[in-house]
């Protein structure tokens, strides 16, 4: 008779363990990863309002999914995410000799629809991009595996209708 007892209650526990192993698969740790959300000056601040009004719905043929916590200056695309900060401080990497020469393999400066790139190889095949020769410098980090230059292509159009060119402060 207690087998049947213990057969019945391992039973009842089955269908939540495999709900629970069925939830954590279709989550994702990087859809719940809070963004670090810049602080810029009020001048930057407006532009980066001004970027967000004018950013594409969709990336790479990716849905818009702004990450958390929400802000003007955050914009997130897909999962894993394209993550897009406006305001964001100039890159140590900007001002490297190393990088104007061509020397740096990590790093290379470039353009894609008339909107100059910082293009930095990041850990795990991360791509992350700082717009360069903009009012205000504008990062995009792509996750491994996407095509970083759909991925310029698409928010260049934005980028240079809300940031003028100049530099930033």
């Amino acid at each position: 008779m207690d087998f049947f007892r213990h057969r019945r209650a391992s039973l009842v526990g089955l269908p939540a363990l495999v709900l629970l192993i069925a939830a954590t698969g279709c989550s994702s740790a990087d859809d719940n990863a809070p963004v670090a959300v810049p602080s810029p000056g009020a001048k930057a601040a407006k532009l980066c309002q001004n970027l967000d009004k004018s950013l594409p719905r969709k990336v790479d043929g990716l849905d818009r999914k702004d990450p958390e916590p929400r802000s003007a200056l955050t914009a997130g695309w897909g999962s894993p995410a394209i993550i897009l900060r406006c305001g964001v401080s100039r890159p140590a990497k900007m001002v490297d000799p190393k990088v104007a020469d061509g020397s740096d393999p990590d790093a290379i400066g470039g353009g894609v629809n008339g909107v100059g790139w910082l293009m930095e190889e990041r850990d795990g095949g991360v791509t992350r991009f700082t717009s360069a020769r903009r009012a205000v410098y504008v990062e995009v980090t792509v996750p491994a595996g996407r095509d970083t230059a759909s991925v310029l292509v698409d928010l260049a159009g934005a980028i240079k209708e809300a940031v003028p060119e100049g530099i930033a402060d």
